[in-house]
Formats: structure tokens, sequence, C-alpha cells
């Protein structure tokens, strides 16, 4: 079983509103049509409205690292490993899940994120047996192994409003 824990608990300060209300059902969309099996939404600085499970993250301030704490910690205990999703990455695919899932599931480390044209990014996926180790800046530092999807585009990053005027272009 594979959970999906959607980081959406920031503050979005250079964007200026809360952007992962507008973003959030376009990153939904796609991992409902990958193979997680149980997803989460992490909320913080807003309220969202969404109708996805949603936890609220009273420490969202103290970094990405303590709502994903959170988001980890309010999946189902028969979860064996979580993909971890940005909300502000619209252009995420599903494909990009599935393939990292496929990457755990063959063997490839507890702590995997997709890569993409040799830039770090997101989905990353967490094996069970790394949660307690998740530190306040995120899973970052655990992270041993790549999958490469050069192929599928980057699922992007959204920080200023003309970011999403330049993808609704």
């Amino acid at each position: 079983m594979i959970g999906a824990v959607i980081l959406a608990a920031g503050e979005a300060s250079r964007f200026g509103s809360p952007k992962q209300q507008l973003m959030l059902p376009d990153v939904l969309s796609a991992v409902r049509a990958s193979s997680v099996d149980e997803i989460v939404v992490v909320e913080g600085a807003y309220e969202l409205e969404t109708d996805a499970r949603v936890v609220h993250c009273a420490e969202w301030q103290r970094g990405m690292g303590a709502s994903l704490r959170c988001g980890l910690e309010a999946l189902p205990t028969d979860m064996e490993a979580a993909v971890v999703i940005l909300a502000d990455g619209p252009n995420l695919v599903p494909e990009a899940i599935d393939r990292v899932i496929t990457a755990w599931r063959g063997g490839a480390g507890e702590a995997i994120a997709a890569s993409y044209g040799g830039v770090r990014s997101h989905p990353v996926l967490l094996g069970r047996s790394v949660w307690k180790d998740v530190p306040d800046e995120g899973a970052r530092a655990l992270v041993q192994q790549f999958v490469h999807l050069d192929d599928l585009g980057h699922p992007g990053d959204v920080d200023y409003p003309d970011d999403l005027r330049l993808r609704e272009a």
C-alpha cells in the first residue's frame, strides 16, 4: 500500500496569495490517476477547500519537514511507503508518480527522488523505515537515489504569479 502526501502548508509569501488552492485540483487529478492507494493533503498557513482528505499542521512554520511529518502520521498504518508531492507543481503527471513507485518496488532504496534534466525535484518516495528520520528541512537530506524522468517534463514550481501565467500561455 502506497500513500501520497501533498504538501500545501506554506505561506506562499512570494506568490502573495494561497497559490495552493489554485493548483491543488490539477495536482490531485494527477495523483488520483496514479497507482497510490491513499491521499492526504497537508494544510498550514491557509485552510484549503478540497474533496480530498486534509490534515492541518500546526507546526507548518518549522519547515517542510514538519508538514511532511504531519502528513506521514495521518496515513493509515498499513502504508508501506509514501510519495511526497508539492502542491505548487501543477504540471505533475501520473507517470512520474508511478515510475518512482516502480523504482522503489524494484529495490532502488528507501528514499528516492525524481530528477528532470539532472535537476532533483518531486515526486519523492519515502519507505516507511525512513519516516522517523525526516528533519524540519524536509526529505532532501534522506534521498540517495534518483529516478530520471527527463522524458516526462518537470512538474513545475510556481513561486510567483508570473510562473503560473507562463504555464497557462
